[in-house]
């Protein structure tokens, strides 16, 4: 048979160009090579959330993340600061970073909020944290952390992700897709934010990025319907409606014969199943009528100014009772603006937010020690970035990426312990600083997970969450009870 003239040489693709050169061997090599690449990019999603081990013992086994989004300021709430306080209103040598209009030079700002000792351990808090102040020595207080950025979005992101660019996997992704899930009937990775809206960086913060949407972030409101579309519009009786899922999951699977490779095909399915699972399951567990009236009552549900926060920390304690392996939390929304952000005022600012958010995170860390979750559970509460010691509008704080403090309690983290330091006005962390970096690769250790064998691959490459290629994150040793593990 004669060969067909070639058509449009000049646009002929290097597939088309392969599969008529050297008698269609090339199109064979390329086929074979498109396969392998497929097949590894289907591999993650073919254990979906099934429960993993990770690369070796730790005590860990879930995380809560209480989301503190603009930045509390560390010398008004954890970092106490004698000599800012003592030179308050005169104007510092050392030139600082000021971001935002508003700002008044270099003149110092001394913290207008008293602190205090709290338990055994002596750790010094504001004495508006009275509530976290009671859990002082089952906490550990790193007061050298730092970050990468000074706006909210990209130093969230960061804190996050691992990096200030979007589209990367979030920490709750690589945790639940190194371990999995131990309960197949809710989702690894849950997302509880404040019903009234989203925060300025809305969903940026739980994406899944490029892996497969099965690891991504799942919202469950606290308000109304927990799951969106979770259950049919018109009623169904069960029966009925188990027949339709089961149809529906061989129709996928027969689907899913002629398109073997497509992990985000894959992903979809096991997304569908979940879902179908999830019916009966996520309203038993989010039933909180079974709760006494003193649980109740200590998470703060009783008072209108706690209620929504506590409420939020209530379902969390639940969600990882029930298996789930990492829960996400937001803290109450604040029109146009980040709730920890004290740009105006850093005293009413502060104590606005600190009724809010103290007593039920407090009330998380003792309601999951006495059920005898805390040790297998890492509390991580924390905002981006902290404030400047100077001035801003007067009363207020810029932002502050070169230190903010942060509480990580549970998970063999050391309790009534204090790590770092900063500079004698708070403005850099210096003694033993922690960066962003090195907290990912500490959470991930504590669940058994190495961040450098930790990888998914992406465009040819072996990603890590800490991008260990190029960084040089560690894991801090020094926050563990016991020794470091490998």
């Amino acid at each position: 048979m004669a060969q067909r003239p070639i058509e449009n040489a000049s646009r002929l693709s290097r597939r088309q160009m392969l599969k008529i050169g050297a008698l269609g061997f090339g199109s064979i090599a390329c086929s074979y090579l498109d396969g392998m690449e497929q097949s590894a990019a289907a591999a993650p999603v073919a254990n979906g959330l099934a429960p993993q081990s990770g690369h070796f013992e730790a005590p860990a086994k879930a995380v809560i993340m209480l989301m503190q989004n603009g930045g509390p300021g560390q010398m008004d709430l954890f970092d106490p600061k004698p000599d800012l306080t003592k030179h308050s209103g005169k104007v510092h040598v050392e030139k600082v970073e000021m971001f935002q209009p508003g700002s008044e030079g270099n003149t110092l700002l001394g913290s207008p909020l008293k602190f205090r000792k709290y338990g055994e351990s002596g750790i010094e808090m504001a004495e508006i944290l009275p509530h976290l102040g009671s859990v002082a020595d089952d906490i550990c207080l790193v007061r050298s952390m730092y970050n990468l950025h000074n706006n909210h979005t990209e130093s969230l992101v960061a804190l996050n992700t691992g990096k200030i660019f979007q589209g990367r996997p979030a920490l709750g992704s690589w945790v639940s897709y190194g371990l999995g899930t131990e309960n197949q009937n809710l989702p690894a990775y849950v997302v509880l934010r404040d019903p009234e809206g989203y925060n300025t960086s809305g969903t940026l913060l739980w994406q899944n990025g490029w892996m497969p949407a099965l690891y991504r972030g799942t919202e469950v409101s606290t308000a109304g319907t927990p799951v969106l579309n979770l259950n049919p519009s018109q009623p169904i009786p069960p029966a009925v409606q188990r027949e339709n899922l089961d149809l529906l999951a061989k129709l996928n699977r027969r689907h899913q014969q002629d398109f073997a490779y497509e992990s985000s095909l894959e992903a979809r399915i096991q997304n569908y199943e979940l879902a179908a699972r999830m019916q009966l399951a996520a309203a038993e567990t989010l039933d909180l009528s079974r709760e006494t009236p003193a649980t109740r009552k200590m998470y703060g549900l009783d008072e209108p100014e706690t209620a929504g926060y506590g409420l939020r920390c209530l379902m969390a304690r639940r969600l990882v009772e029930s298996g789930v392996r990492f829960v996400q939390i937001l803290p109450p929304v604040k029109p146009n603006s980040q709730p920890w952000d004290a740009h105006d005022n850093s005293k009413t600012d502060n104590e606005a937010i600190c009724a809010k958010c103290d007593l039920p995170s407090a009330a998380l860390i003792k309601d999951l020690k006495q059920r005898g979750l805390l040790e297998s559970t890492i509390v991580v509460w924390s905002g981006e970035f902290g404030r400047l010691p100077v001035s801003q509008n007067g009363k207020g704080r810029d932002h502050n990426r070169n230190a903010f403090s942060l509480i990580l309690a549970g998970g063999g983290f050391k309790a009534g312990h204090v790590h770092g330091a900063t500079d004698d006005i708070g403005y850099r962390s210096v003694v033993d600083p922690v960066g962003v970096s090195d907290l990912h690769a500490t959470l991930l250790h504590q669940l058994g997970l190495d961040h450098t064998r930790l990888t998914y691959e992406h465009h040819g490459s072996d990603e890590t969450l800490t991008d260990a290629r190029v960084t040089s994150a560690r894991v801090v040793g020094e926050l563990f009870q016991g020794p470091v593990r490998v």
